[in-house]
């Protein structure tokens, strides 16, 4: 809102430094300042107004040393993170733009979700909160909104780019098609012209390739979005996990999203320029602004969990991010640590259920799922698992920087496939 009103007192009155709203790079500084205060400022009042209600979480006995102390902790603390998202991204960004209004529509869509989660299970008694299958049609339908937007919206368009060579030196000059283009293609990394196109998988359709395409893109928005949101909702199981995992992803898809989206970088980089995406950059920067703001609150000892309410919404987010700007395939690179949470699982119980039905008595891969609990547990205390190690538990502070380490280095890594091809 406010980036229409300067861009409107620059227009008509000349209002002096109304121009400095015109700059992608003022408005996400912006937008990372206010996040921050408002998610740290406005949180504190949020964590005493769920004190006061007594909304606390209920822990599950897991036999986790420090389990107990948790009981109690305040929840559905996502409230804060959407509301330092929502807030500068309304004022801030270009609300024309396709790609911001997807964002702000998923950050309502799965906030909603999470809420009604967490609301089923603090003012309901029920441990279970909102039935899995009400969940998952949340999801598919969101990746059905997003499939279906991107497809169909005159906005979301790309420009090919293509590589030239010298004779004598290896020179490359990148040149675009002269006009944009309805498209499915995504980038691929670690391949030379990186560039993938989903309807190759149909070019025995002829010229109904491309539409048979555009529905694989669309089944493959919807299947990711699904997974990286529970990838998110598993992994918050530690204090700050999430969190700060969520941040780092955000940091690079803000730099993936600004140099798409600028033709000077992408022409360097030689990747596809995306017209429009480089807005995203005012949203990934109140992104980042809202987690870190949170982790304030949420870091080991947490004074505040985000629940359902943050997990889902965070991952959701990432997940439509990263479809937006055509670079889903790089989601097990950056995404990596949501993803080996939510195969730990899956692993688990496709186990359990294998050898229950074979040997009459169901056995584990891990000591505990998802992975992050498989550390905080004491190797060989009664439970049969392939993996003991670690024999002695893990403080829950080491096990999250860890897993903040490790999520760095997958980040370095899906920076560097833009040039390693």
């Amino acid at each position: 809102m406010l980036y229409h009103l300067f861009r409107y007192l620059e227009k008509i009155f000349v209002f002096p430094g109304s121009h400095l709203f015109s700059y992608i790079s003022f408005r996400t500084g912006l937008a990372f300042i206010m996040a921050l205060l408002l998610s740290t400022m406005l949180g504190r009042r949020i964590i005493d107004y769920l004190q006061n209600k007594q909304i606390g979480d209920t822990i599950r006995e897991l036999g986790i040393e420090g389990q107990i102390k948790k009981i109690g902790t305040p929840t559905m603390g996502g409230i804060i993170i959407i509301i330092a998202i929502l807030v500068p991204t309304l004022l801030l960004a270009n609300l024309t733009n396709t790609y911001v209004l997807l964002m702000l529509i998923t950050t309502v869509w799965l906030g909603l979700i999470g809420f009604l989660d967490d609301y089923i299970k603090v003012f309901r008694k029920n441990k279970e909160g909102l039935s899995g299958r009400f969940k998952i049609v949340g999801q598919v339908g969101l990746g059905l909104i997003i499939g279906l937007t991107m497809y169909l919206s005159p906005d979301v368009v790309i420009r090919e780019n293509k590589e030239v060579k010298g004779e004598t030196q290896r020179v490359e000059s990148v040149l675009y098609s002269k006009h944009d283009v309805k498209s499915t293609i995504t980038t691929i990394p670690f391949v030379k012209n990186n560039d993938f196109n989903y309807a190759d998988a149909f070019r025995w359709a002829g010229h109904n390739a491309q539409r048979y395409g555009w529905i694989l893109f669309v089944l493959v928005s919807i299947f990711i979005v699904t997974a990286i949101s529970n990838g998110a909702n598993l992994t918050d199981g530690l204090d700050g996990l999430a969190t700060g995992s969520s941040a780092i992803i955000g940091i690079i898809l803000g730099i993936l999203a600004y140099v798409s989206g600028n033709i000077n970088y992408s022409g360097y980089l030689n990747i596809m320029y995306l017209p429009g995406t480089g807005e995203l950059l005012v949203f990934a920067g109140a992104f980042i602004g809202a987690t870190i703001g949170f982790l304030w609150y949420n870091a080991y000892p947490a004074q505040v969990f985000m629940g359902d309410t943050g997990s889902l919404t965070l991952g959701g987010l990432i997940a439509v991010f990263a479809i937006a700007i055509r670079k889903e395939l790089l989601i097990p690179i950056l995404c990596g640590v949501f993803i080996i949470e939510n195969l730990s699982v899956v692993l688990q119980v496709g186990y359990f259920k294998y050898t229950k039905r074979r040997y009459g008595a169901g056995r584990r891969i891990f000591k505990m799922t998802p992975l992050h609990h498989h550390y905080q547990k004491q190797g060989n205390s009664g439970i049969q698992a392939i993996f003991q190690r670690p024999l002695q538990a893990m403080p829950e502070s080491r096990i999250v920087i860890r897993f903040w380490i490790i999520g760095i280095i997958l980040a370095a890594v899906t920076i560097i496939t833009l040039k390693i091809r």
